[in-house]
């Protein structure tokens, strides 16, 4: 399946799309510096195909581009981020400077 992650701002979501299908979306909330991360919901019928995982690593990915740091919220972002340590470097609390350091 090919999934596209693309961020709709108006909506302060990431969506992962196969087609013109929204197969499921990540809400944020956005600062100068932090992306958070609330919510994440994957449509029943695209469950267990990989769209979460994608959906995460690619608005994961369009963050860190932005140069911002991440406070996962949402329970399906923060264990995804435990299993996948190469992005760890993205949450605020990781981060020099944050007092957590």
């Amino acid at each position: 399946m090919d999934i596209q992650v693309v961020d709709a701002p108006e909506k302060k979501r990431y969506e992962a799309r196969t087609g013109e299908a929204v197969a499921g979306f990540a809400e944020y909330r956005l600062t100068d510096e932090l992306a958070v991360f609330t919510h994440t919901e994957v449509d029943s019928a695209y469950e267990g195909q990989g769209v979460g995982g994608a959906l995460v690593r690619g608005a994961l990915d369009d963050v860190r581009r932005r140069g911002l740091a991440v406070l996962p919220v949402c329970p399906f972002v923060k264990s995804w981020i435990q299993r996948h340590p190469d992005y760890a470097d993205l949450v605020y609390q990781n981060r020099p400077g944050t007092g957590a350091d």
